[in-house]
């Protein structure tokens, strides 16, 4: 009877640990930087502190829940600006100082989906959500191919990412390398070109259009 009782103590704690653990949400990831992410060594020093202060981070949930709210569907979006080049995790941690962001929220969230989806990219991107400066409802689209790492984002007409996949014509120097990693928890990142980047909203008091650079990763989420 003891060993029976054991047994079934040992059984209850472990499936309250799986549980415990049991993914509420996952989707779709896309980021793109202002400076190469995936670059030699060399080039990326000579950038440091002059580029990469600015970056586009998009989820779409594919499924799950947040705080108790179905968010499948839905989509959110960080935008971020830097004193100095993002990147305290990359081959030589840089210091990004203070950092405002906006929110942009999925505008087909209802007002409870919209706080959860607020309080979702705030944990996702705990770093860079300490200055909130304005949360906007747009129209929100993020579509990630895997396979050929072609991601497209889109805002409105406030904000876009479209990625490729990196071939050998991008390689410069042969010594290239993910010298910066994503700036939040994902899982399957691949390093991808950018095709096009911009930001044209009011919150961040600068704007800002690139394309051509290896400053994007496309990836997947969990938590």
């Amino acid at each position: 009877m003891r060993i029976l009782a054991m047994a079934a103590l040992l059984s209850g704690t472990f499936l309250g640990q799986t549980a415990a653990r049991a993914i509420e949400i996952r989707g779709q990831y896309l980021e793109a930087r202002t400076c190469d992410v995936y670059t030699g060594p060399c080039f990326a020093n000579g950038e440091m502190g002059l580029v990469g202060k600015e970056a586009v981070m998009a989820w779409k949930v594919d499924e799950g829940s947040w705080n108790g709210t179905s968010l499948e569907g839905l989509s959110v979006a960080v935008i971020l600006k830097a004193e100095g080049t993002l990147g305290e995790d990359g081959v030589f941690p840089m210091q990004a100082g203070h950092i405002k962001s906006v929110i942009l929220v999925d505008d087909q969230a209802t007002d409870e989906q919209h706080l959860a989806l607020v309080s979702f990219a705030k944990e996702a991107a705990d770093k860079y959500t300490k200055d909130v400066t304005t949360i906007d409802r747009v129209p929100l689209k993020l579509e990630n191919d895997h396979h050929s790492v072609e991601g497209v984002f889109q805002a409105g007409d406030m904000a876009e990412i479209h990625t490729r996949k990196l071939d050998g014509n991008d390689c410069i120097c042969t010594n290239e390398e993910v010298f910066f990693q994503p700036l939040t928890d994902v899982h399957y990142a691949t390093p991808a070109y950018t095709l096009k980047q911009k930001y044209a909203g009011e919150g961040l008091n600068c704007r800002w259009s690139s394309e051509g650079s290896r400053s994007a990763f496309m990836a997947v989420f969990k938590k």
